[in-house]
């Protein structure tokens, strides 16, 4: 994936900045496409790096992390965080979700922004292991998953990767 998302890097005219500008803006521009995938991806490679060195206990994603777990968690009491089943996330509880971000969207920046996250919990990112859903949903499973314990092993299994500079 990350060969793929640097060859188009390679092509890319535009800046990442872009990615800020209204949807509105823009019809299907494969560059675009491209240019959310990297974003998507730099994000993920970020963030295992930090479950790799420090105790993910202790991490806090947001400033709203408790107001965010304590809500994910009574409207998903029995969501299992530690294997992720795609079509559970995006079905029958899809009204539910939908309530869910809703909820966040004054108070968490880029709430709605398409974020990779792990399917299951003791994997590496990776294109079987990966999915897509929005910022609030990553944070809402991630801090559970710190807080449950369930990225505690990550440290002990996986070690930091280099992440590329840009050019």
């Amino acid at each position: 994936m990350s060969n793929l998302l640097n060859n188009q890097a390679e092509k890319e005219p535009m800046g990442l900045d872009v990615l800020s500008r209204p949807a509105e803006e823009f019809e299907n521009d494969p560059q675009l496409e491209v240019m959310w995938a990297m974003k998507a991806y730099e994000h993920a490679e970020i963030y295992f790096n930090i479950l790799c060195s420090v105790d993910p206990r202790s991490l806090r994603l947001t400033p709203r992390d408790d107001k965010i777990y304590s809500t994910f968690r009574q409207e998903f009491p029995n969501l299992d965080v530690r294997v992720l089943i795609e079509d559970e996330l995006k079905s029958a509880d899809g009204k539910k979700w939908r309530e869910f971000c809703e909820q966040f969207k004054e108070e968490v920046e880029d709430y709605s922004f398409g974020t990779l996250i792990r399917t299951d919990v003791s994997e590496d990112y990776s294109e079987k292991n990966s999915i897509l859903v929005t910022r609030i949903q990553f944070f809402a499973i991630e801090i559970a998953r710190n807080r449950e314990g369930h990225n505690d092993a990550i440290r002990t299994k996986f070690k930091p990767s280099r992440t590329k500079k840009k050019e």
